[in-house]
């Protein structure tokens, strides 16, 4: 037994931990959880938790169904309760392995660690910083009706609704109980819509915590009695809600990204790995963009003379927000601050698979030494067709099944994350389009059914 285990067995003991459960995801990123006593968790680290694969999403056949759940001592963590304080309750999350001890090629936390790997063969860690948007709504409709936010705030706005600054500060105090740390939070340009943002870490690490910042808001919304969604686009006049994340990589403690001298302090490294995200973005945006909802906030529409941030146009620019990935204005004497930000992200996507396929693109990038294309300086959105077209500047795909049949031609997404998880998600995201296309929609029985 490693010290990470003595270590979360003595916590146990000492706080007298009631609850462990056990957390990981399927391939489509929803999270699954286990419960154990205390008693069994010395024989988990040993041995895993046998747990049936074929009724998990996109893991496994009846034939080869038998898997184990062991979890990472090094993601224990005590769960707040509902009023902050630490419960009688602790989680950590898992590896998914087969009975032999070998990686589950299912398991989305694998295909994150084998990108991960592959990186720091070559000396690199890779890091993430999400900006986290979402809504609080005073009721959650089942019978498709548009729901309600909780306030008709603004941008930055102290609403005069205590409710969201309320919950705010309830959800970092539970955020930073389990240890992840809130570098901003703020009302959002949409009524009820929030955000909050995650101080940088390494991208597993980051995965995990998103994973755990979902779980939290819509635990804390619960006890506020109101509903979180991170549902990309649930309001039609409305922005949706993305995850804007901020990447970098290093080597040791050194920013890869930075070079002093060049004129936008990016280095060669950067450079590349920004062509790769661009030449690749297309193939990937299944993957960043998961859900027919997603393509609703990247392609949708707002009130008329609202700012939509939303990209849809394939092409990266200095401090540009138009753009699909943008360079953060540097801060003087901090090389360690020089990233990038990819925009086109929604909350609702699966982060250890998105991570992965972020990090493959640059990284091909990086491999091949792709070209940097020049940046955008204006604004794209204000840009004719033609403009674009002239520009150099492709669209993403305008919904999930254009996303998909460019995603299955897609050698660097196959190989990033494997036959399985590969094949099954096309197959899952397939049949979700063809729902979606038969789906009888409000908007049809409005406009045909009162003339027609």
């Amino acid at each position: 037994m490693d010290r990470q285990q003595e270590f979360v067995l003595r916590t146990i003991e000492e706080r007298q931990i009631r609850f462990v459960r056990l957390w990981f995801t399927d391939v489509l990123g929803t999270l699954k959880s286990v419960a154990i006593a205390p008693a069994e968790l010395e024989g988990a680290f040993a041995e895993g938790i046998g747990f049936d694969g074929s009724a998990i999403e996109g893991f496994a056949r009846a034939s080869e169904s038998d898997m184990l759940a062991r979890p990472d001592p090094s993601t224990f963590q005590v769960l707040p309760s509902d009023d902050g304080n630490p419960s009688d309750t602790a989680r950590m999350f898992c590896d998914i392995t087969m009975p032999d001890g070998s990686p589950s090629w299912a398991d989305p936390r694998y295909v994150l660690r084998r990108t991960l790997s592959k990186a720091a063969d070559r000396g690199l860690t890779f890091y993430t910083h999400p900006e986290i948007e979402f809504f609080l709504l005073r009721d959650r409709p089942s019978d498709g009706t548009e729901p309600k936010p909780i306030d008709n705030g603004g941008y930055f706005d102290m609403t005069s609704h205590d409710t969201a600054h309320d919950f705010r500060r309830a959800a970092i105090t539970a955020l930073e109980a389990v240890g992840i740390s809130v570098e901003f939070s703020h009302h959002e340009v949409a009524p009820g819509q929030q955000e909050i943002d995650l101080r940088y870490a390494d991208a597993l690490s980051m995965a995990d915590n998103i994973m755990s910042f979902r779980h939290i808001i819509k635990e804390v919304a619960r006890a506020k009695q109101v509903h979180a969604t991170f549902m990309p686009k649930p309001f039609r006049h409305q922005p949706g809600s993305g995850m804007h994340t901020h990447l970098s990589l290093f080597e040791g403690d050194r920013n890869a990204f930075h070079d002093a001298s060049d004129e936008l302090y990016l280095s060669a490294t950067a450079r590349s790995f920004i062509a790769g995200l661009l030449r690749h973005a297309r193939e990937i945006t299944a993957v960043t963009n998961q859900w027919v909802n997603s393509y609703k906030r990247l392609f949708g529409y707002s009130a008329p003379g609202q700012i939509v941030e939303a990209p849809t146009y394939v092409c990266w620019g200095h401090a540009n927000r138009s753009a699909l990935v943008r360079l953060p204005m540097y801060k003087p004497n901090k090389a360690n601050s020089t990233r990038v930000e990819v925009r086109s992200l929604d909350t609702a996507c699966n982060p250890y698979l998105a991570f992965s396929v972020l990090l493959a693109a640059g990284m091909k990038g990086v491999e091949e030494g792709y070209e940097l294309p020049p940046g955008a300086e204006d604004d794209v959105w204000s840009l004719s067709d033609t403009e674009r077209r002239a520009l150099g500047y492709d669209e993403l795909p305008h919904n999930l099944s254009d996303a998909l049949d460019v995603m299955e031609s897609s050698e660097l997404v196959a190989e990033t994350l494997g036959e399985h998880v590969f094949d099954f998600f096309l197959r899952n995201k397939r049949a979700e389009w063809v729902d979606y296309r038969a789906e009888v929609t409000p908007f049809e029985l409005r406009r045909y059914l009162p003339s027609l």
